[in-house]
């Protein structure tokens, strides 16, 4: 039986969700990580690895959730600062230079938005990125694992292919977030996820999301193996498509993609 809105949100808000680092070893061979911006310093809120799908070399960024509370420091809860975001990008660019697809992995609440990460440019970084992925001549494909929040997830999701796991949320504030904004009442939280239409379901609907991958019962931590299946058969299918596109013509298609969003008749 599918869950209800809430608890989603409540499984979401679990350390007991797989994080990249179970999905790596049941997806990929030949993992390389890489590290650093080449401005400031590595954030570990954000990995990168080169690695083989099946033979065919892949640059992967995933944001970093947790499963311990010292992971979750480690981390810092899961947002990125500014240079986890440039790291992506520097990332990004080599997989171009290289003509290898970019696989971007979604699984944050938003980016961190304390002093020193404002300093560092913050807004910026996620600018930038919107903006160069964009114009990446190489295919780019995002999965959202769990939370898809805010810009600091749209940080790396302007994608040719778009695809949720079956209970993942992707929205601009969380639930509570947008409750206490909008109504100054953070206990209206389950009023708001049901208004927001924050679910796989629903952004598939819209045009939003391109793909839903299903879980087992209860959430993919009762079955990694079984989602991570999905999940290989989803990027399977993906790749076949993009890796036989003219990648001088991605940027543009990727761009009318993201127009259409939003255009209601």
């Amino acid at each position: 039986m599918p869950l209800n809105i809430m608890e989603r949100v409540n499984l979401l808000k679990t350390l007991g969700r797989p994080t990249i680092f179970e999905y790596l070893p049941l997806l990929f061979t030949d993992i390389i990580e890489l590290k650093g911006d080449r401005y400031f310093a590595d954030d570990p809120a954000v990995y990168g690895a080169v690695c083989l799908y099946k033979d065919i070399p892949i640059t992967v960024i995933a944001q970093v959730r947790a499963r311990s509370i010292e992971e979750l420091i480690r981390v810092n809860y899961s947002m990125p600062h500014p240079e986890g975001y440039r790291k992506a990008i520097r990332l990004a660019r080599q997989a171009e230079k290289f003509k290898r697809p970019v696989l971007c992995f979604i699984d944050t609440p938003g980016a961190y938005c304390g002093v020193g990460a404002e300093e560092r440019g913050q807004g910026e970084a996620i600018g930038s990125n919107l903006r160069d992925f964009m114009l990446l001549e190489t295919p780019v494909i995002s999965l959202v694992l769990g939370e898809g929040g805010s810009g600091g997830a749209l940080g790396i999701g302007v994608a040719d292919e778009l695809a949720m796991l079956e209970n993942a949320l992707y929205s601009v504030v969380s639930p509570k977030g947008f409750a206490s904004i909008l109504w100054k009442d953070a206990s209206r939280e389950r009023e708001a996820a049901e208004l927001m239409k924050i679910t796989a379901e629903d952004l598939y609907s819209y045009g939003v999301c391109d793909s839903i991958i299903a879980e087992p019962e209860g959430g993919a931590v009762n079955d990694i193996a079984f989602t991570a299946e999905g999940i290989n058969k989803w990027l399977d299918g993906v790749l076949d498509k993009l890796l036989n596109e003219n990648y001088k013509e991605l940027p543009e298609k990727r761009y009318q993609k993201f127009r259409k969003m939003g255009l209601f008749k």
